[in-house]
């Protein structure tokens, strides 16, 4: 490489922490604070993914037996709306030797059904929950505290942040979520992420596949692995948001047959033709999940229900309620249609639909 490549080659994207990983953090300093006195200027805390991260303790005041810590969110290279939000904690006893875990301001509570948090609870999912109280009692055992601890976490700008998206439509009103699952925010960049993909594929290739199967997240790439086992594990690849880019792709470099394995939310997206299914890029329709429904046979009730429902999680839970599970072969037949229209036909697709925790929904295959 000359001296010119090296100047222009870019720079790799900076990984950010997830508003979870951050409220943890906060946590952890201002429990340490309310303990000891002191005031601490960093926090290291185990994220989920197994590392440890040390965070800049931006804000810490006593008040009133309270003592709250705040963080900075930096989201990496990511486009996120709550980069740079003021991520708070305020902790203070309670002698019931409980830990209470709520959201004050800033933090949005859960209104509609379908989330992973029940309606009524501020809209802190259930891995930062665990991350939260987990870190509350640690602190406690490391200083032979018997006492119980209420913790809020709040976002002072959380209202105004929550206006950039989609909280309202889902129900979650007065501010942000509290999110994460592995810890960390990943980079998000189209160009970078569509050359991961066709590097994935040439892999694939390399190795002697012919039959891929593509997923959008590992979640699903896990549940994939299991359907597939007799695959190699070069088989496997995450394309993200970009389904359209990934299966011009694989029919570019000569993939004979396309194993699609995801969720109803993003898949319901690709039965409609919608090739890019970021949550920026499309909502989900569902007026269209209702008129699926009514074509394998749901009775009058339940399409009006699914035409009102808030999530595809509640969409799911209502079908598998109902017995009506021919409803997720429909949607498996209709990606697979439009699958073969985005490619051009001469290739032969496959798509299974699963549940958040990896119940197998359904299947379809078409060439």
């Amino acid at each position: 490489m000359n001296q010119k490549q090296k100047q222009i080659e870019p720079k790799p994207l900076r990984i950010g922490y997830t508003t979870g990983s951050c409220a943890t953090a906060a946590t952890k300093a201002a429990l340490t604070a309310l303990i000891t006195g002191k005031r601490p200027e960093t926090a290291a805390i185990v994220i989920p993914n197994g590392d440890w991260v040390t965070f800049i303790i931006e804000k810490l005041d006593f008040s009133n037996g309270r003592v709250t810590a705040g963080v900075i969110k930096d989201g990496g290279d990511d486009p996120d709306a709550t980069h740079g939000a003021l991520i708070q904690s305020t902790v203070s006893w309670r002698d019931d030797g409980n830990i209470f875990l709520d959201g004050g301001e800033g933090v949005g509570r859960v209104t509609k059904e379908g989330l992973p948090v029940p309606v009524g609870l501020a809209a802190i999912n259930p891995v930062p929950r665990k991350m939260i109280t987990g870190v509350a009692r640690q602190v406690l055992e490391q200083y032979g505290i018997k006492k119980g601890v209420d913790i809020v976490i709040s976002v002072p700008d959380g209202e105004k942040i929550a206006k950039k998206t989609l909280n309202g439509r889902l129900g979650i009103l007065g501010g942000i979520s509290i999110l994460g699952t592995r810890g960390t925010v990943l980079p998000f960049s189209a160009k970078s992420y569509t050359a991961s993909i066709s590097l994935a594929l040439q892999v694939a290739r390399r190795a002697g596949c012919e039959h891929v199967v593509l997923t959008t997240g590992g979640r699903s790439e896990k549940y994939a692995m299991k359907q597939y086992p007799h695959l190699p594990e070069e088989a496997f690849i995450e394309m993200g948001d970009f389904v359209g880019y990934a299966l011009k792709d694989c029919k570019k470099k000569g993939i004979k047959k396309i194993s699609l394995v995801g969720m109803l939310g993003k898949f319901s997206k690709i039965a409609q033709g919608e090739m890019h299914v970021h949550a920026r890029k499309a909502g989900i329709d569902f007026s269209f999940l209702a008129k699926v429904a009514a074509e394998a046979g749901a009775g009058e009730k339940l399409v009006e229900e699914i035409a009102a429902a808030n999530t595809a999680m509640q969409v799911t839970e209502k079908i598998l309620a109902a017995g009506h599970t021919k409803f997720f072969q429909y949607i498996c037949e209709y990606c697979c249609r439009e699958s073969l229209k985005e490619t051009g036909g001469g290739i032969a697709i496959e798509t299974s639909l699963y549940t958040l925790s990896g119940e197998f929904l359904g299947k379809a295959e078409q060439k």
